[in-house]
């Protein structure tokens, strides 16, 4: 396997949540404190990791935790006004949605944590959410089976107009999970299907049955193949317009999180009995197997890139820092974590004063974005009518 300074995160409802070297397997550094949901893990810009977690007290509020990844331990404590599951942030860590029990979506500013919206999305609890490349569009799932897509910058302001772009009727049990390429988006679900819809209209445009349900999805780069996370254990490789493939190789639990890495040359999944296998995407072959016995995994996330809390990605020295941190519970120096934490905070009157703007700049990114669809699917329409 080539070198790669990739770092995996899995996270469970029984213990901590952990970081591995995605070259090697090692484990480098454990942060404590969370017992997180499917879906409850994040990544915020690079400089934060968000988690949700489950009390484990009978209460009706919820919270989520946010960690730096300097330190084993919660850096700030979210609360919520419900439980809640699913996360995901925006790619400049400013904002970060929560999909609740309810079916209400909040939206929090960061890092503070202020709740600046919540809407009632879906009529059962949410189970999945993604926002889409460039930052406009968070699409939401529910036990429902439906999907709805709503504008980001509706979702950071108080509007009696109704924010939602599309509510898709999509699957006949719980959406599990998503991924996009170009206007199309590919759902999974619980029902044993993923489904393929037109982002721009919302309409329906295929679907690949499965012998078992399905909790997660994956792309390949070229956009000519996807994956499948079966509950079975077995990884499905499908093509865009041809049946699918089950992988010999299986875990001995359902899967749980299915991602593409190392430029997508390598898919990394993580199950529900501790295990996580990196498998080469050509051929599904296993390269490496790490397990943890005495936990198992509620979701998974590959970061690359990550900050040192001023924005700058750091990929092998954060490695190195990582492997310093040691295994599960010591931390960097009091002066380092102090320093770090200091300019957090001081970041945030910087941040409040550019969020206007960019609450601005994304609704005009949202208008061009459809636009550019618009007369995009006019030109197809156009081209082959004339043939």
């Amino acid at each position: 396997m080539s070198s790669s300074s990739e770092i995996v995160l899995t996270s469970s409802p029984d213990g901590p949540i952990t970081a591995y070297d995605a070259s090697s397997g090692a484990i480098l550094a454990c942060f404590t404190g969370s017992r997180s949901p499917r879906q409850g893990l994040a990544l915020v810009g690079n400089t934060f990791i968000a988690a949700s977690h489950i009390s484990s007290s009978a209460t009706a509020s919820g919270s989520v935790h946010l960690y730096n990844w300097w330190s084993s331990t919660v850096f700030h404590h979210l609360p919520l006004p419900e439980p809640v599951a699913p996360l995901t942030a925006t790619p400049d860590g400013l904002y970060l949605f929560a999909g609740g029990v309810s079916g209400n979506i909040h939206s929090l500013s960061l890092p503070l944590g202020n709740i600046l919206n919540s809407l009632p999305a879906h009529e059962k609890p949410i189970s999945c959410l993604k926002i889409t490349g460039d930052g406009s569009l968070l699409i939401s799932g529910g036990d429902d089976g439906t999907i709805v897509v709503t504008p980001i910058f509706r979702l950071l302001e108080e509007s009696s107009v109704n924010p939602i772009l599309h509510r898709i009727a999509a699957h006949a049990a719980s959406v599990t999970a998503f991924t996009l390429y170009n206007t199309t988006l590919i759902s999974s679900s619980l029902d044993c299907t993923c489904k393929f819809w037109n982002l721009l209209h919302g309409n329906h445009l295929r679907t690949v049955a499965f012998p078992c349900s399905i909790s997660g999805v994956a792309l390949h780069p070229s956009e000519t193949e996807f994956y499948a996370a079966g509950s079975d254990g077995f990884v499905y490789k499908g093509g865009r317009r041809n049946g699918v493939a089950k992988w010999a190789q299986k875990h001995d639990g359902a899967i749980m999180s299915l991602m593409a890495m190392n430029g997508g040359r390598d898919l990394v999944s993580a199950a529900e009995d501790g295990s996580l296998w990196v498998r080469e995407a050509k051929t599904g072959h296993v390269i490496m197997a790490v397990k943890n016995e005495t936990e198992s995994i509620s979701d998974m996330v590959v970061a690359k890139g990550i900050g040192n809390g001023k924005g700058k990605g750091v990929d092998n020295e954060l490695v190195g820092n990582l492997r310093s941190v040691g295994l599960c519970g010591r931390e960097l120096s009091f002066r380092v974590k102090e320093t770090l934490e200091m300019g957090d905070i001081l970041s945030v009157t910087a941040k409040d004063r550019r969020r206007a703007i960019e609450m601005l700049e994304s609704a005009i990114k949202v208008y061009e974005r459809l636009l550019e669809l618009i007369l995009k699917e006019a030109k197809q329409g156009s081209g082959n009518g004339g043939e």
